[in-house]
């Protein structure tokens, strides 16, 4: 029997009791079916499928449209796990009302529970809007991969009392702007752990430390399919890549030679038909 969908309250219920919560980012239908029977709590529609899966060099080119379907995908795999979709690069800048229409879609269009968005005190009244129009959000602090320009590139943030002190000031007035739970990434381990204890809502971390109330990585990153750079704190838990790579080496190697198809793997004819086509 199908375990109850994971709710806000679910999440919430979890960091009262202790209990950790598991994250990680899905993109396509099959996967998220892994994922999902597999007890992950929750599913996130990452931006990071722009240059995880579409190819781009960053996260910033990615279209809402691009997002709603790998949305709508995901959604339709998950029985249990909260799906939470990402909203891209200029999705909730422009305006408040435009940020609710695109975080509406992320619900009506794609299946999703809830949003996710990056920035701290700027967004707050756009949080405070869309929890308004009843869709719960997720905040998203430390190093924001789309303002990643503006942060001085891909690299910790909160080192300094100053800068930790303006992440715990923004977490804080995300909770109040009705955000139920809040990824940090790329801090110290020290002020995930503060902002764990101190801030009522989950805390999701990555590169945050081990006292967050959950984690989320890249599932790319977890199986070995990314190549290139490895970020400090991705962990391997497979090399799916480097078994990719040799199945598509040894199909080659059987097809140059005549291996495959081989006689189980080929529709057979009877004599008397076939010679009536001769």
């Amino acid at each position: 029997m199908t375990e109850l969908k994971v709710d806000v309250p679910t999440l919430v219920a979890m960091k009262r009791e202790g209990r950790k919560i598991t994250m990680l980012t899905a993109y396509d239908h099959p996967t998220a079916r892994i994922l999902d029977k597999a007890g992950i709590d929750t599913l996130l529609v990452g931006d990071s499928a722009a240059n995880v899966v579409l190819g781009y060099p960053d996260t910033l080119p990615i279209t809402m449209d691009e997002m709603i379907v790998i949305t709508r995908a995901v959604s339709r795999a998950a029985e249990r796990a909260m799906v939470i979709g990402d909203m891209p690069f200029m999705s909730f800048q422009r305006s408040i009302p435009d940020a609710i229409e695109n975080a509406g879609r992320f619900v009506k269009d794609g299946g999703a529970t809830a949003v996710k968005l990056e920035g701290g005190g700027g967004v707050v009244d756009t949080v405070h809007a869309i929890v308004g129009a009843g869709i719960p959000v997720v905040g998203h602090l430390g190093l924001l991969p789309q303002s990643a320009s503006m942060l001085g590139g891909y690299r910790v943030q909160g080192i300094e009392a100053g800068q930790a002190r303006q992440i715990l000031d923004d977490a804080r007035r995300l909770e109040d702007a009705g955000a139920f739970m809040i990824v940090v990434e790329c801090i110290p381990d020290r002020l995930g752990a503060l902002l764990s204890r101190t801030v009522s809502v989950p805390i999701i971390g990555i590169g945050a430390g081990a006292d967050c109330d959950g984690q989320v990585l890249v599932v790319h990153d977890i199986l070995g399919i990314k190549s290139g750079f490895k970020p400090k704190f991705v962990k391997r838990f497979a090399e799916i890549g480097d078994e990719i790579a040799r199945a598509a080496s040894a199909f080659r190697e059987e097809v140059a030679s005549g291996a495959f198809p081989g006689p189980d793997h080929v529709f057979h004819m009877k004599d008397e038909e076939y010679d009536k086509l001769v």
